[in-house]
């Protein structure tokens, strides 16, 4: 009887070599649409351990806002006598502390996610620029609680929103524009000069000032609102505030050019963090 031999089949293995990016002044939605699933996951985490052993949870959200609205009513408002645009003075500083309390949370736990996930960097590759977009798009949803209370003050004051509130989400894609941007530039300087953090505080606080939260950007000299709209929240808050509102007129000027900023600020960001992306995991 002969003997069977049985040929062994050979079967080639797949080989995905990771290089560093060609072009680094590029986004590459391609990569980033191939890991979304992971993109879900860290901002599914986010969100758990932003909540994670609270007696209060995501009321958090809401109370932050809304202590920061009383007190700029009482100062700014009572006592400093700031004009409002005709507008009751809780609604005039909620709807535009809306999208100042989600940049800012937005770009601290932008600064700090690549520091945060040093481990993670280390040992497996994904596109790093999956970290900071997690970090922002897991801020919208203390965003849309918040919003559940300036929805009742809307109608506890009896402020009747109108057709411009169309433009409500378009404001709000140019507040994650502006965060990403930002927080690209930052956590990639954080992985490498640590100090980054502790500057960080004097920036939100020295930004906010500069921003139209307290006052209007009216009361700025016509011929300098061009200038003053080269800061991104600029032209965010007063959109924001226009469109939930309706009232005044549409800040197209400082929209247009806090747009421009924005572009700019978002392409130099995506560039800044992928050029430091093939040498972060070293310094991190």
């Amino acid at each position: 009887m002969s003997a069977i031999t049985e040929t062994p089949i050979l079967v080639e293995l797949p080989v995905l070599r990771i290089t560093p990016p060609s072009r680094w002044w590029t986004i590459p939605f391609s990569e980033l649409w191939e890991y979304r699933e992971l993109l879900y996951f860290f901002v599914w985490r986010d969100i758990k351990i932003r909540y994670k052993q609270t007696a209060i949870g995501a009321a958090w959200a809401v109370l932050q806002p809304f202590l920061t609205m009383v007190v700029f009513t009482v100062i700014f408002g009572k006592f400093a006598n700031i004009g409002s645009d005709g507008l009751p003075y809780e609604i005039f500083y909620y709807s535009a502390l809306l999208p100042w309390m989600y940049f800012a949370a937005a770009l601290q736990n932008a600064t700090n996610t690549v520091v945060e996930n040093q481990r993670l960097i280390t040992k497996v590759y994904f596109p790093r620029l999956v970290l900071p977009l997690s970090s922002v798009l897991s801020g919208l949803v203390d965003f849309g609680v918040s919003f559940l209370l300036f929805i009742a003050m809307m109608v506890y004051y009896r402020v009747r929103p109108t057709a411009a509130i169309l433009w409500f989400p378009a404001f709000l894609l140019l507040a994650i524009l502006t965060a990403l941007g930002v927080g690209l530039w930052l956590s990639a300087l954080n992985a490498i000069y640590r100090d980054v953090r502790y500057v960080l505080p004097f920036l939100v606080q020295f930004w906010l000032f500069a921003s139209p939260v307290i006052y209007s950007s009216s009361r700025v000299p016509a011929k300098w609102r061009w200038l003053y709209g080269l800061n991104p929240m600029a032209g965010v808050i007063e959109g924001c505030r226009w469109s939930l509102t309706g009232r005044g007129r549409p800040p197209a000027g400082p929209v247009f050019v806090s747009l421009g900023a924005v572009i700019a600020v978002l392409l130099g960001g995506v560039a800044f963090f992928q050029k430091l992306e093939t040498t972060v995991a070293d310094v991190v």
